[in-house]
């Protein structure tokens, strides 16, 4: 099972930690800029290529401690099928890098196009008699609030080719309680959605007590985060919020049982402008990345003790 995978490497470098790679141009430094406009003019694709050059050094210098990296594709198609082409070579990257790739895709719909949707991001597709892999990511997040016809093609394909999902339950965002909170008889929609999880779950088993169906559950809501752990024993959780929009270790330390399974931390402009961050020169860019994933790292630790199957 696909979150087995991420289980064992979490515990391989004692890191409950993924890097988002949710890169703007801004965030690039200046000299890789430089080099890509110079080749490929001020263009869409030039601002693509200067993109995975700047993801490749931040997974290079990352691989050897944290075990997942999580690419937002709206960041990439923002800059059109030269975006998405970046996508692709950087989940293809990180899976050379051995990294565990999360697709940020927040994808949905029913019928044939859920299929389809699953098919691009999780499956294969078939073009006369050969297949081919569209993307490479090894789970995707989804959004379930159209039930079961949303989920279903997704659960076959990760059957089928080894991949897993992570299911909005309780976002980070400061609205998300507008909708989230309200209540479905005695509980909350949230708690409505992850009991869900918990359903489509027994479709793919681990081996580690936790199934291959994840729920995102936001560390800017501690209280909620470790009452659905709870509710939720078997259920490994995405968790953003951490460090830029105000999660702290403490603040997740509910998600996590006593072998300190249970969750993995997200992280994207702290690790990625943490040159910014540090002041230091931009061809340390990728150096920074590392100190800070170290740092992020070692802060999780303190509160999380050590990661046992």
């Amino acid at each position: 099972m696909s979150l087995d995978r991420l289980i064992e490497k979490i515990v391989e470098k004692q890191n409950p930690t993924v890097a988002g790679l949710d890169p703007k141009l801004d965030y690039v430094p200046e000299y890789i800029k430089a080099k890509a406009f110079a080749k490929h003019g001020m263009t869409l694709k030039g601002a693509a290529k200067a993109i995975l050059e700047y993801n490749k050094g931040l997974i290079d210098a990352l691989c050897e401690v944290v075990p997942a990296v999580k690419p937002q594709v709206a960041y990439y198609e923002m800059y059109g099928y030269h975006g998405v082409k970046a996508l692709y070579k950087t989940q293809e990257y990180a899976k050379k890098h051995g990294m565990y790739v999360i697709t940020d895709g927040k994808r949905n719909d029913i019928g044939t196009t859920m299929e389809a949707y699953a098919t691009a991001h999780l499956g294969r597709v078939s073009v006369g008699e050969k297949q081919y892999e569209p993307f490479k990511g090894d789970a995707l997040t989804v959004n379930g609030y159209l039930g079961s016809d949303g989920i279903n093609p997704l659960l076959k394909v990760c059957k089928e080719y080894d991949k897993g999902i992570f299911v909005l339950v309780k976002t980070s965002n400061p609205s998300s309680g507008e909708l989230q909170d309200k209540k479905i008889g005695e509980k909350t929609i949230y708690q409505t959605m992850g009991e869900m999880c918990k359903l489509w779950g027994k479709e793919l088993e681990g081996k580690y007590g936790f199934n291959g169906v994840g729920a995102v559950v936001g560390a800017t809501y501690p209280e909620e985060l470790t009452n659905l752990r709870k509710q939720l024993p078997d259920t490994f959780f995405l968790i953003p919020g951490y460090g830029a929009q105000g999660g702290s270790a403490n603040d997740i330390a509910g998600a996590f049982n006593e072998k300190g399974l249970g969750g993995i931390v997200n992280s994207s402009r702290g690790i990625m402008c943490a040159y910014k961050k540090e002041n230091c020169s931009d061809r340390d860019y990728a150096g920074a990345a590392l100190r800070e994933a170290i740092r992020m790292k070692n802060d999780l630790m303190s509160v999380i003790g050590k990661i046992e199957l």
